[in-house]
C-alpha cells in the first residue's frame, strides 16, 4: 500500500480540514460534501483522514466487520461465539463511479442458491466500509442506481440484497465523504441532503502559499516514506486529539440557549425538513468536544452553520450554495437568551475557541496566514468553455431570463442503450422486465422462469433424484429490463435581432431556462450553440453541467442577422464529434427560433439544406416556435418539417398549457416521415 499524504502536511483549507476532523469526533455528524474546482487538494485530504481514525474493535473472522460490544443478530456470518475480538485499523473504502450494483451491495451465486439452497454471498463495498469511510470521488456523476443504493443504506443503516426470492442483509453504517468539481453538474436534492456537512475549497491566490504547496508535494512525490516521517510526531499528536476528543464528546452539554439559536437560524434560513438542525446540534457539540470545552457556545453554533447550511438552501440547481454572514450573526444574537452574558468568542479551549483546526506545524511550515488552495491532483477536466463574444453591430444588452415553468416531457423515439437517465425509453439494467437472453459475462439479474424453463427438460437425463432443481449454467437466463436513458440535448437558440423585437428574449430565456431545469432532473448532457450577426458558435461544449448552461444563457446578447443555416451547421458539427466520444447516447435538438433566416445568398433554402441533414440522419428533433404577434409566417414549422420533428409554441411548452395536445417527439416524427 502506498503511502498516504499526511494530514498535517496540508498548507491551509481551513474549513476543509475542520469539517473532516469533526467527522472524525462525532461520525453521527453524517459526513462531508466538499466542492471545488480541480487540483485543490479535495482526493488528498480525504485520503488522509483514515490515517487518524481510531482502530475498530471487530469480531475475528468477521467479514461484516460486527462490533464485538454489540453482535448484529441478523449477520451472514453469524451466530458469533462471545471472544474471539480483535482491532483493526479503520478503512477508507473508495467507491469508483462506474462500480456496478453487485460490487457495491454484494452478490448472491443464484446458480447454488437455486441447485443446493444455499446462500452464498460475496460482500461488497457496503460491507467493507461499514464502521469506516465510504469515499466518493466524482460523486455528482455516480449512476442514479448506485445513489439509489446509497440512500436506502444511509438512511437504514443496512444493505439488503434480495434476489429471485432470496434475501441478504448485514449492517452498513458509514461515514459518507464525497467530492465534486461543480462544473461537471449538481447532485439529487436527496443525496445532497444525505451529507452533514459542505465546504467550497478553491486555490490559493497567494504566491507564498502557492509555493509552499508545490515544495511539499514535490518533496512527497519524490520520496513518500521519508515525507510522512517527517509528518509523523504531528500526526501521531492529532491522532490523540481526535481520540481525547471523541472520549470528551458524550460529555458536552447542548444547553437551551444553543439549541434555540439552532432553531432560530434553520428557521431564518428556510431550510427543508429537521435533519438541519439535528445535524447542526451534532456539529456544534462536536466542535466544542475538540476545542476540549463541554459546552457548546455561541460561536460553535455559528461554525455549525456555516458547515451545515450551505447546501440545504438550495431552491433549484442553478442557485450557488452559501449563507448571508450577517444574517446569521443577526439571527444568533436575536435568539440569544438574556440570562448572562455569553462568554467571549475565543475563550473556550486550546485553540482559542470557535473548533478550529490546527495551524500548520512542522518541520515545513512557513507560518503563513491561512487561505483556501490546491494542492495535490484530482480528474482533469476539459478547459472551460468561452463566454459567447460580445461586441458588434446592433448589438443589444443581455436581458435576463423569465420565471422558469414546468415543461411537457420531450423524448426521443426508439429504443436506446445510453447512460442511465429519465428521458427516454432504453434497454438498462434496472427497469421492468420484458424478456430474457443467455448472460454475457457474469450473470446480474437472473429471469427465474426463463431459467426454470430451459432447465426442466433435461432432468431425467441429469440424473434428477430428489426434490431440488439440477440447474447447469447453459440454463440460466439474463432478465432483460426497460428503463430510461439520459440524452444529449442540444440547444440552438437563435440571438439575433428579430428575437430581441417585442422584448421577446426574456421569455424565449425563461423557455430554454425551462427546458435546462429539466434536463437536470431527467440526467441529461447538454450543450448550447448560439447563432447572431454573420456567425454561430459553441456557447457551451456537451456537458453535464447544466447551470454552466444556465449560465452562459443569462449573459447571452442579442443583435444583428439571423443565420439559422451557419446554426445548423453547427450543431450538426458538435453532435458528429459527440458521437465519436459517446456513440451510445442518443441526441435531441432544440431549435429555438421565430424561423426566420436572413444574410448571405437564400438564407432560407441553407437552412433548409442544412436541416434536412439532421432529417437523414434520424436525430429526434423539436422546434421552439418564437414568433408572436397577430400575422404569423409559420417559417418554425415548415424548418420542423425539414427536421421532420415536430413543432411547439412557447405556450405549448408549459406542461399545463391546453392550447393543444401534448407533443410526442415520436409520434410526430414518425408522422413527417411518412408525409416525405
Amino acid at each position: 500500500m502506498s503511502t498516504p499524504y499526511p494530514f498535517t502536511a496540508l498548507v491551509g483549507q481551513d474549513d476543509l480540514r475542520l469539517a473532516l476532523l469533526l467527522n472524525a469526533v462525532s461520525p453521527a455528524v453524517g459526513g462531508v460534501l466538499v466542492r471545488g474546482e480541480k487540483g485543490t487538494a479535495k482526493s488528498t485530504a480525504v485520503r488522509a483522514l483514515s490515517a487518524l481514525l481510531p482502530e475498530v474493535p471487530v469480531v475475528a473472522g468477521c467479514r461484516f466487520s460486527c462490533d464485538p460490544a454489540a453482535v448484529d443478530p441478523n449477520c451472514p456470518d453469524g451466530p458469533h461465539e462471545s471472544g474471539g475480538a480483535s482491532a483493526r485499523p479503520a478503512r477508507m473504502v473508495e467507491l469508483p463511479v462506474g462500480a456496478s450494483e453487485d460490487r457495491l451491495v454484494g452478490a448472491l451465486d443464484i446458480e447454488r442458491a437455486l441447485a443446493e439452497g444455499v446462500k452464498a454471498f460475496e460482500p461488497g463495498l457496503l460491507a467493507d466500509a461499514h464502521r469506516g469511510i465510504l469515499y466518493v470521488d466524482e460523486v455528482n456523476l455516480l449512476h442514479d442506481h448506485l445513489v439509489d443504493l446509497l440512500l436506502d443504506a444511509a438512511a437504514m443503516g443496512a444493505s439488503y440484497v434480495e434476489r429471485e426470492g432470496v434475501s441478504v442483509r448485514h449492517a452498513a453504517r458509514f461515514l459518507l465523504v464525497g467530492t465534486m468539481n461543480p462544473e461537471e453538474g449538481e447532485l439529487r436534492p436527496q443525496l445532497l441532503d444525505r451529507f452533514g456537512l459542505t465546504v467550497e475549497v478553491a486555490a490559493s491566490r497567494e504566491t507564498d502559499q502557492r509555493v509552499e504547496v508545490v515544495r511539499r508535494r514535490l518533496a512527497y512525490d519524490d520520496d513518500p516514506e521519508a515525507f510522512a516521517g517527517r509528518w509523523a510526531d504531528d500526526e501521531a499528536a492529532l491522532r490523540e486529539r481526535v481520540v481525547a476528543a471523541r472520549a470528551l464528546l458524550p460529555q458536552v452539554t447542548l444547553g437551551d440557549g444553543a439549541l434555540r439559536q439552532i432553531a432560530a437560524t434553520c428557521a431564518a434560513f428556510e431550510v427543508d425538513g429537521m435533519r438541519a438542525d439535528i445535524v447542526m446540534a451534532r456539529t456544534a457539540t462536536a466542535l466544542a468536544a475538540w476545542a476540549g470545552r463541554t459546552d457548546v457556545e455561541s460561536e460553535d453554533v455559528r461554525q455549525a452553520a456555516l458547515l451545515a447550511l450551505p447546501h440545504r438552501r438550495r431552491r433549484n440547481p442553478f442557485d450557488a450554495p452559501g449563507l448571508d454572514e450577517d444574517k446569521l450573526d443577526e439571527t444568533l444574537e436575536e435568539a440569544r437568551e438574556d440570562d448572562g452574558p455569553e462568554p467571549p468568542d475565543g475563550d473556550g479551549g486550546p485553540d482559542g475557541g470557535g473548533g478550529q483546526p490546527p495551524a500548520d506545524s512542522g518541520p515545513d511550515s512557513p507560518g503563513l496566514p491561512s487561505q483556501n488552495q490546491g494542492e495535490g491532483s484530482d480528474r482533469e477536466d476539459a478547459p472551460a468553455p468561452q463566454a459567447p463574444a460580445s461586441g458588434g453591430p446592433g448589438e443589444q444588452q443581455a436581458v435576463p431570463a423569465a420565471e422558469p415553468f414546468r415543461t411537457k416531457a420531450l423524448s426521443v423515439p426508439g429504443i436506446g442503450e445510453g447512460a442511465a437517465g429519465r428521458r427516454s425509453r432504453a434497454r438498462t439494467e434496472h427497469g421492468r422486465t420484458t424478456g430474457s437472453r443467455r448472460p454475457q459475462g457474469s450473470l446480474t439479474k437472473l429471469h427465474l422462469a426463463a431459467t426454470v424453463q430451459a432447465a426442466a427438460p433435461h432432468q431425467r437425463a441429469r440424473g434428477r433424484s430428489g426434490t431440488g432443481l439440477v440447474v447447469r449454467r447453459d440454463d440460466l437466463r439474463q432478465a432483460t429490463r426497460e428503463g430510461r436513458e439520459g440524452n444529449l440535448v442540444l440547444f440552438v437558440v437563435d440571438a439575433s435581432g428579430s428575437m430581441a423585437a417585442r422584448q421577446r428574449m426574456s421569455a424565449v430565456k425563461g423557455a430554454v431556462l425551462s427546458l435546462l431545469l429539466d434536463a437536470y432532473q431527467r440526467r441529461d448532457k447538454v450543450g448550447l450553440v448560439t447563432f447572431r450577426g454573420s456567425a454561430a458558435e459553441v456557447a457551451l461544449p456537451p456537458t453535464s453541467s447544466v447551470d454552466a448552461a444556465a449560465a452562459r444563457l443569462q449573459t447571452l446578447p442579442t443583435g444583428g442577422r439571423t443565420p439559422l443555416a451557419a446554426g445548423l451547421l453547427k450543431a450538426h458539427d458538435v453532435l458528429r464529434v459527440e458521437r465519436l466520444r459517446d456513440a451510445a447516447r442518443r441526441p435531441l435538438l432544440v431549435v429555438v427560433t421565430d424561423g426566420r433566416a436572413t444574410g448571405g445568398v437564400e438564407p432560407v433554402a441553407q437552412a433548409g439544406r442544412a436541416a434536412r441533414l439532421f432529417a437523414a440522419e434520424g436525430v429526434a428533433s423539436v422546434v421552439v416556435d418564437c414568433e408572436s404577434g397577430y400575422v404569423r409566417l409559420g417559417l418554425a414549422g415548415q424548418l420542423a418539417g425539414e427536421l421532420g420533428g415536430t413543432a411547439v409554441t412557447l405556450d405549448e411548452l408549459r406542461a399545463d398549457s391546453i392550447a393543444g395536445l401534448v407533443k410526442d417527439v415520436q409520434g410526430q416524427s414518425h408522422h413527417s416521415r411518412r408525409a416525405a
